[in-house]
Parts: C-alpha cells; structure tokens; sequence
C-alpha cells in the first residue's frame, strides 16, 4: 500500500506514519527502499504547495561542520544536514552541495597523491591580508588584517578526506531523500578563505585587479618545476592559465568524485567583476580601442579550459554589476560565453544588496543577466544565509530575519522565445553554515517557509512593467563596428538607481525573445508596460513597437534619441537642438515624491559622460494638443524637453530621457547625488506610470529618506506585491486603472481613489480586489473561513459606499463559479436574496461589482 506524499513521490504508509509519529531518528525522512517515482494520472490537480518548487538545490558549506574526520562523525554532520532542510528538500528534485573546501588553490597545487594534506578554509577573516598590520594587541586587529583559526587545532584535512566527505554526502543523502544528490568544488580568484602561496608567492603573475590580488583568468603562468597532477614535469613558461587550470580541475574533479565546479567572484567573466571602473572606462572617458582583445581573451581562456575539462558544467557567480557595466567597462563578453556551448549555467543574483542594500542594483543587474541565457534557460536563485568567513550570518543580522531579499527576487519574471515564463532551476544557499562551523536549526526554519511561499507565487505572466533588454544590441555598442559604449553604461546604471527609487520593474525579455514571443503571442503583452532604451532607427523592435502602440500596447522608452528615426522624433514630438550639459533647473509637472519635512531640490546635475551625451530635444510643434511634455530641464533661455508622453493608436507612448545622477570615485559603485543638493532624475519613472493608469506615490519624512522598492508580479491571474521598505517611515498611496489595489489581510484608508498603506520593512501580498468609490474612508479586505462543501476559499470586503469591486478570480485550479453576496463577515451558505451581480470581462479574467454598500463577500 502506497500514499502519494508529493505530485511525482510515494513513501510507504508504514513508514509515513512512523514518520509522522515522531519517529525521525528511527526511520529517514524518505527511507530507501521505500521511495517510488510514480507520476501523477493525466488530469489530476496538484496544488500549488504540493509542486516542486525547484529542479536542484544546493546547500552551500564549507567543511567547518566537520570538526572529526572519523566516518561516524562525517556521517553525523551529513544526517544534520538533511535533516534540517527536509521540508525544503521535500518540494525539490535533486540536491546538491557544493563545498567551500578552501579557495581553489587545492586544484591548483593538486598533485594526484591523496594523502597530501590540504591548506583548507579553517579561518574567520583574510587568509591573505595584502600586508601585515602593525604591531599592536591582538583585540585591536581587525579579521580583515589578520585571520583567527575557527577552532583550536581545528583537523587535519588530506584529498583523501575530502573524498570521504564527498562519498558521505552523496551516500546520506540520497538515502534520505531518496532523490539524486551530487556534490560541487568551488574557485574563487581572490584573498578571502585560504591562504594560497601558489597565488600570493610563486605565481603572482596571474594576478590582476586594482590591488593585484585576484587571479585574471586570460593570465599565463611562469615556468615552474613542481609536479602537478596535470603537469607532472613541472608548468612550461608560457601555459596560458586556462590550460593549466582546466587539466588540474579534470584529474582534481575526478579522482575525488566531484560533479561540478564554480566559478566565484567574476572568474571567467572579467578580471574587474566587482567595479563600475574598467580596461575600457576610467571614470572619466570611455576607450574602446582594446574591447575585441579583451573580449578574445576570455573567450580563449574558456576554450582552454573546456579543451583540458570537457565535460564537468560550470556554474558561476558572475559579476556583482549588470550585463551593460560589464560590457562598457570590462569588455566582458557574456553572449559568446553564454553561447559558446561551454556546458555553464548563468549567474545567480548578486548577493551584495545584503551587505549594501543596493537591491535596485541586485534586481536590475540579475535581469539583464537572465534575459538571454546559455541553452537549456537554466539559472538560479541565490540566498544568503550564512558566511563562513567573514562573522556574519546575514538571515539573522543584515536582514535581521526580514524576507525582502527572498521575495523581491522571486518576484522577478523571465520571458523566453514563446513568451513563457522561465522561473529559477536552482536554489542556492550561500552558506549553511556559519563562520564557526555551525548548523542553527533556526536559519532553515525561518527560511524555507518564505521561499516556498514566494514559488508557490511564481510570476506566470508579465507583470506590472517588462523591461525588454537589448543584450544583442548592447553587445554591439561595445564589439560593434560604431562603437558607443556610454549607451549600455548609462541604460543599466540609470535602471539601477530607477529601481532603488521605487521603479517596479519585474520582468525582462531580451528583445529577439520579445520579437518571437509577439508573433506567436500577438496578446501577451497587452496589460504590461514595455520599458526599454531609444531603439535604433530602423530596427525590428522599432518596427514592432509601432505597430504595438497601434494595437493599444504601453510603451515607455527611456534614453538619448541619438540614434532615433525621424519617424520615432516625429511621434515624440521631438527635434534635435545643441546639448545641454552641467547643472541645470528641472522642472516637471508629474506628481514626485510627497516630502514631509523639506522639499525636493530643482538643480540637476547632468554628466554627459556619465549619461550617454547631453540633454538635446526640443519640441517640434510646441501647439500639438496631444503631446504633454512632463519635465524639462534649461539653462538660462535654453530649455529641453526631458520627458513626455502622447497617445499613439490605441495605445500610449511615454519618454524619459534620463540622466546618472551619480559620480564615479574609487569605490567600487557609482555614488549618489546629495539628494538635498540636486535632484536625482530616477525620481521622475515612477511617477511617468500614471501616464499608464498606474499610480504609485510615496510620502517621505525627508529628502534622504530612501524610498520603498516595489514590484508587482502576476500569477494564478492574481496580483502579488512584494516590498522593501528601507524606511518603515514612508507612506505608500496606489491606485491602478481599475482602482484603488486592496492587498489581502490589510486595512487601507480610501482617499482620492487612492488606497494608503504603511508597511514593514518587508512585505508580500496577493491582491485580488481593486475599489473605485468616491468617499473617503476605512476600507478592508480579509481571508475567511469557508464553512462551505464545494467553496475552497473567501474574500470578505468590508467599508464599501457605492463602489465598483473589480476582482481578479483564480485561474487554477477548475472550480465553482465565482459568488459575491453582501452582509456576510462570516463564511455561511449561500442566500440568494443577498447575490450580488456582477459582469465578466476580459475574457472572464475580471468580475465587476458595481454600486456595492456595505460587506462584500467573495467566494469560490
């Protein structure tokens, strides 16, 4: 007798109820020999909360936990592990773990004898300092002078060891789990974990970077006459690093029973993955004339390295910036990487906003990194736990147990050739272990609930606004033969600081994906807005977004018209003039932030290096009645046009130019405008969407409150608000075309057609019901009990007073038609005499409610 516990899992009764019962110690979580694959009959439901969340996930350690190396203890630590993130594991397809051993420089040394012993990550703090600090007592040595051992005589670790470890996890846990388990290395290029002498004292060549501690992948090593797995005689002058590197890795992976290796920290992709400075940008001015050797020298090392490696995939970090920065500055070439049949899987999102709170650069840069992707769509989702180095366990202390960077990436959406959203295949864990060796039961129990949460709410369609990114045509910018790589800089920065101010982009479709999902989807992007750069004259997208507007679409285009047709300045309304650069006096009538305490400054400051040339667009006919300009900007006499908006067709068009409000220095990202001194032209995006119908305003305390970042994704045809409130002091007011949004389980004061909320730091909400009435007052929307055969869930709204409900019914699973009667705060049986009629529109995807007084309850 078997009971079906997941969609495609069985487990037998006997021991389920064993299991249940308490008895976890006794019997595994999914004993072998008990666990069946048996696929689900066609036709049958499942759940959202029964589906698999994930193709893999990894949990990230390093070998800390391993305090013995004795077998029972290996065994011991493998049991914790897959114990504490079973109810994760329950809802994934396979599993891996990918071991933070030390810093790469064990496959580098590597020399094929097992019983050498292995200079291991057993520290808190840099392992490579760049130099010794001064003598001074202890205590007042900081860990990023000086690294401390995490225990005292922590073990002795051997190749042979490591393989022990490997073959216990693998074995643990699919006996456990039942379900493939496989086991990752790691490179890191830098000084971090492990003291490295192959590194830092006999090949200091391959080293590049600001302070020259981080290892260039394009380097070539020096003669060397140790023996190494690879190279038994010794490294002939010369080797290209790639060479040496990808043969290490093969015997290394193995002769140890590896499955795959990562790249950390930029390696592969550039030796400058962490700056917004370059070989090709020096802060200053933008050079060009090396990005095609730059660019062949990464390509070359990859095909190094797959000629000695072939077959083990790469997974990677890739950069801590976005596809336009690392093209601009670095000459990064991401699409030959990506497809270059090189077997890797794309970057995860950067897990730096923990450390910074740069989320606007976390979201904007892992969207222009999965908009295209290697073949396969395969990308991950990464979370930061844990550091096993550096004494921080972020879910506990930068976070401070708050979710925001768990469901603000999960609300992101990406759109492949057909249009289909492509969620996350992998989740990643960096680390499951702290800085001690560490496993706290707590961190999996808090954590896994959101994650699960935030899947089980997976965007399947576009959201608020899709951003179609020109990864091609960025490429070009850069390699092309009319190089101009200030357009990709400016785009991604610009998109970066516009998210950091409340910007709701969640979804992303490069544009040869958009041109193919649109022809054989002509509606699917009717109730999105389409964001993205000035296309080129004469291009498809141009094309296809001109006859969208016809069709009734939204299109939002942002950036220098340099390179604009005539047609498009024509639509725009819109002529060239000579650039203004420097301060200059903004002036807009869109609706900016509401500041409590001060007022928004009207001096901008324009850096046409920075912002991909000068402010240069005047009107064309200034008595055109259906071109509104929204903001300009001027000198004097002299004044610009720096944004508008007109109806085109059916559909509305909207332009910003934009401008970098940032200067550059020598720290690693662009820094910020004073905001009290100058205005920062990223605040003039949000406020453009009511142009669309799409109200989203905020009240500030003051100018250098931070403001919220908000996006909006779609699923189950239901809304969902996911939040980060840097400031719990902000006021958010929305209203969106069909009303006043009313997020599930909140109270909102009604005012202007506006609903008002003030949030947590993070926050995620379903959104079904939007409200027009025209009075003011306490509005609510509640879960309720159903107490009702045949009715799974139910809505109740409370505060109504003549208003027209527009509800979002759910799609999945097939049920009952959708009820609304009033006077009901409590789930009862139905009474005909208090139906309320309603009208399905959009093709049954919207109910309308009109002139409703009072409680209205909704049920399905």
């Amino acid at each position: 007798m078997v009971r079906k516990v997941f969609g495609n899992q069985a487990i037998s009764r006997r021991d389920w109820l064993k299991w249940t019962a308490g008895s976890a110690v006794a019997v595994p979580l999914f004993g072998q020999g008990h666990f069946e694959v048996e696929p689900l009959p066609a036709g049958v439901y499942v759940a959202p909360s029964e589906r698999s969340a994930f193709k893999r996930v990894t949990l990230e350690m390093s070998l800390k936990p391993f305090r013995s190396t004795d077998g029972r203890a290996l065994r011991a630590v493998a049991r914790h592990v897959f114990q504490q993130w079973a109810p994760l594991l329950q809802r994934v397809d396979a599993c891996a773990v990918m071991l933070w051993t030390a810093d790469g420089s064990e496959i580098l040394d590597y020399r094929g004898n097992l019983n050498d012993e292995i200079e291991w990550a057993r520290y808190i703090g840099s392992a490579n300092p760049e130099k010794e600090p001064p003598q001074r007592d202890p205590s007042e040595i900081s860990i990023h002078e000086r690294a401390r051992l995490y225990m005292a005589d922590p073990p002795k670790v051997t190749y042979a060891i490591l393989k022990e470890i490997i073959q216990t996890l693998k074995g643990v846990g699919r006996s456990m789990t039942g379900k493939p388990v496989t086991v990752g290395a790691t490179f890191d290029p830098g000084p971090e974990f492990a003291r490295s002498p192959f590194k830092y004292q006999r090949h200091t060549e391959i080293l590049a970077g600001v302070d020259r501690e981080w290892v260039d992948c394009t380097a070539t090593l020096n003669g060397d006459t140790r023996a190494y797995a690879g190279f038994p005689n010794g490294i002939s002058q010369g080797t290209p690093f790639g060479t040496f590197f990808g043969r290490q890795a093969q015997h290394f992976l193995t002769d140890l029973g590896f499955d795959y290796i990562w790249f950390s920290n930029g390696f592969g992709f550039s030796a400058t993955a962490w700056s917004v400075k370059g070989p090709l940008f020096d802060g200053n001015a933008f050079h060009t004339e090396q990005a095609a050797a730059i660019s062949a020298k990464v390509v070359e090392f990859w095909k190094a390295f797959r000629k000695e490696c072939p077959s083990f995939r790469v997974e990677c970090r890739g950069s801590n910036l976005s596809t336009g920065a690392d093209l601009s500055a670095s000459a990064s070439p991401i699409r030959e990487i990506y497809d270059g049949g090189f077997n890797m899987v794309a970057p995860p999102n950067s897990p730096w906003a923990a450390i910074d709170g740069d989320f606007g650069l976390e979201i904007s840069g892992y969207l222009s990194h999965i908009a295209h992707l290697p073949k396969g769509d395969v990308f991950p989702f990464r979370f930061y736990t844990h550091d096993p180095w550096w004494m921080n366990s972020p879910w506990f202390d930068r976070y401070a147990h708050e979710p925001h960077d768990i469901y603000l990436p999960l609300a992101l959406a990406r759109l492949d050739g057909e249009g289909k959203v492509t969620p996350p295949s992998f989740l990643e864990f960096l680390t499951i272990d702290n800085s001690y060796g560490e496993l706290p039961d707590q961190c999996p129990n808090e954590v896994t609930p959101h994650i699960l949460l935030a899947m089980d709410h997976y965007s399947d369609e576009p959201g608020l606004v899709t951003w179609i990114y020109p990864f091609q045509e960025f490429h070009e910018s850069v390699f092309g033969a009319s190089p101009r790589p200030s357009e990709p800089f400016f785009s991604d920065w610009f998109m970066r600081n516009a998210v950091n101010a409340g910007m709701p982009v969640n979804t992303v479709v490069s544009t040869g994906n958009f041109l193919a999902s649109r022809r054989s989807r002509p509606d699917l992007y009717g109730s999105t807005i389409l964001l993205t750069p000035v296309p080129a004259a004469g291009s498809p997208l141009e094309a296809a977004l001109f006859e969208d507007l016809q069709h009734g679409c939204s299109v939002f285009l942002c950036g220098s018209v340099a390179r604009a047709s005539k047609k498009l300045l024509d639509l725009l309304n819109l002529k060239l003039a000579p650039p203004l650069t420097g301060e200059l006096q903004m002036r807009s009538s869109l609706e900016t932030d509401a500041i409590q305490h001060g007022a928004l400054p009207s001096r901008m400051l324009h850096r046409d290096v920075l912002s991909d040339g000068g402010i240069d667009t005047v009107l064309l006919n200034p008595s055109a009645q259906d071109a509104e300009a929204c903001a300009t900007v001027s000198r004097g006499s002299d004044e610009r046009v720096f944004a508008l908006t007109r109806a085109v067709g059916r559909g509305r068009l909207a332009w910003v130019r934009g401008s970098l409000s940032s200067f550059i220095t020598d720290a690693y990202l662009p820094q910020a405008d004073d905001p009290k001194q100058l205005f920062h032209a990223e605040l003039l995006m949000r406020p453009m969407l009511a142009k669309f119908g799409y109200e989203v305003k905020v009240a500030r305390p003051t100018v250098e409150t931070r403001a919220p970042l908000l996006l909006t994704a779609r699923s189950n045809n239901g809304y969902f608000f996911s939040g980060y409130n840097p400031s719990t002091a902000v006021a958010l007011r929305l209203k969106f075309p069909h009303g006043a949004p009313l997020l599930v389980g909140y109270e909102t004061w009604l005012e202007n057609g506006h609903s008002t909320y003030h949030m947590p730091r993070a926050w995620h909400r379903e959104c079904r019901c939007f409200v027009e009435q025209s009075g003011e007052g306490e509005v609510s929307c509640q879960e309720r009990i159903s107490e009702e055969v045949g009715i799974r869930r139910r809505l109740v709204l409370t505060g109504l007073a003549g208003a027209t409900v527009h509800f979002y019914p759910e799609v999945r699973p097939a049920g009952p038609a959708v009820r609304m009667e009033t006077g009901h705060s409590q789930g009862t049986n139905f009474d005909s005499e208090k139906r309320v009629a309603y009208e399905a529109v959009d093709s049954g995807r919207r109910l309308v409610a009109r002139n409703v007084t009072g409680e209205l309850l909704i049920s399905w």
